[in-house]
């Protein structure tokens, strides 16, 4: 009743009125339960791609050193060795269950508390009322723009978290982003890079295993070798924040080494689905250009079969990411799949056809290896049989979450969450061909 009313006034009120509104909330949130945010050692990581495993690799770290962390990101919520899943859909929860989750993790004993901020969460102060001991930049690329208009913008709402002055502040060098945030004054101002001796943390003599990602890493402490057990590059910078934030903490690189190799899974992010079926799937919540760039371009080298690649776009989102979607699967995969994937309010076959622009027609031929299949499971169903010995079903754009965001029923100018787990659909799916967990 609440979402519906908001939604019916929203269009008569301005953009001030608005924040205005956010403001007060978390204000009032923070005063209700006694700014735990103060009490506490927090570190915000922000930044388009790479923010969840940020957290978990730097919290493997934290515990590691001997404290007790709490966490707050897309995947899950933690507080010391209590942990669930995050079903909500947002990154950063409203600032009234934000402040109690630090009230709790406060008064559970937590020293330190890592928390995922997104643009939307800082431009509507969901964070107000929070010291950040740290903050962390993992990049910044195309996303958003459905609020924030133009990329300026959306750039403009990470820096706020910067603004603050934090005690530590971690930019990835490597970043196009990353002079504006340098400029920005900080007691301990660190940037990394991967190859970049500007940069005081670094990785350097990277070898790609068929399990592992090593590297050096190299850090003002000295150097050591990492085994990183989660693949791709990406995550090798996502390691490199995380040292970044331990070193300035004071945590040795022998503790930075081993919390950072102990992380071998992510939930939805670069996750392997096997049951003993001759071909590989995996799951993962890339959904925009810069993500699907680098999840293709890391997996494309290691399979020698087909990549089938299942996905769709958001609805009520950015539409001009919609075709770009398509046009980097097109470079990289033999078959693709395009499907429902959180539609909200929006028509999903209008959403569909707006992803197929950028198909590459040449290459893919509908009916053969190009197909349009709004019901995601029959189309995950529809990759795992055409899957053969050797290929790859790549599934992204849910990763860990177990809803759907779809319009109402009975009003379809809101939108509700119904159930759905990829995880267990192609468990399900590998179940009915012959492949069966052990």
């Amino acid at each position: 009743m609440f979402n519906c009313l908001k939604a019916k006034i929203r269009p008569f009120l301005s953009d001030k009125t608005i924040s205005e509104y956010h403001r007060l909330q978390a204000g009032l949130a923070a005063w209700r339960y006694n700014y735990p945010g103060r009490k506490l050692k927090i570190i915000g990581v922000t930044g388009t791609n790479g923010k969840t495993t940020t957290c978990v690799l730097l919290g493997a770290i934290l515990e590691l050193a001997g404290s007790k962390v709490a966490e707050a990101t897309t995947v899950r919520f933690k507080i010391g060795a209590r942990v669930w899943k995050n079903n909500t859909k947002m990154t950063t929860i409203s600032p009234w269950i934000l402040q109690s989750f630090l009230s709790k993790a406060q008064r559970a004993g937590c020293e330190y508390v890592i928390l995922e901020v997104t643009s939307h969460a800082l431009e509507q102060f969901r964070t107000l009322g929070i010291d950040f001991l740290g903050a962390v930049l993992t990049n910044i690329t195309r996303d958003h723009l459905d609020y924030h208009k133009t990329f300026a913008g959306y750039v403009s709402a990470k820096l706020k978290l910067f603004e603050a002055e934090p005690f530590i502040s971690v930019i990835n060098l490597d970043d196009s982003s990353s002079k504006e945030f340098l400029q920005l004054a900080s007691s301990h101002q660190t940037s990394y890079s991967i190859g970049s001796k500007k940069a005081q943390v670094r990785a350097e003599k990277i070898i790609y295993n068929i399990k592992t990602t090593d590297f050096i890493l190299v850090t003002p402490q000295g150097q050591i070798i990492v085994k990183l057990n989660i693949k791709g590059k990406f995550n090798i910078y996502n390691a490199l924040a995380s040292a970044a934030v331990a070193h300035n903490l004071g945590i040795s690189l022998e503790t930075i080494k081993y919390g950072l190799e102990s992380v071998d899974l992510v939930r939805g992010r670069m996750e392997e689905i096997s049951q003993g079926q001759p071909f590989r799937v995996i799951i993962d919540y890339a959904h925009t250009p810069d993500a699907f760039e680098k999840i293709y371009k890391t997996l494309r080298p290691i399979i020698q079969g087909r990549i089938i690649a299942v996905f769709g776009a958001t609805g009520n989102r950015d539409t001009g990411k919609r075709p770009m979607l398509s046009a980097i699967a097109s470079r990289f995969a033999d078959i693709i799949i395009l499907t429902n994937e959180d539609p909200y309010t929006e028509n999903p076959v209008k959403i569909i056809k707006q992803v197929a622009i950028g198909v590459d027609r040449k290459k893919f031929n509908r009916g053969k290896n190009y197909f349009q299949i709004i019901d995601r499971e029959k189309a995950i169903k529809k990759a795992c049989r055409l899957a053969q010995v050797g290929d790859l079903a790549l599934i992204t754009g849910k990763g860990h979450e177990e809803v759907m965001a779809v319009a109402h029923p009975k009003n379809p100018h809101l939108s509700i969450l119904a159930p759905f787990n990829e995880q267990d659909i192609v468990k399900k799916i590998l179940g009915k061909m012959g492949y069966r967990e052990n």
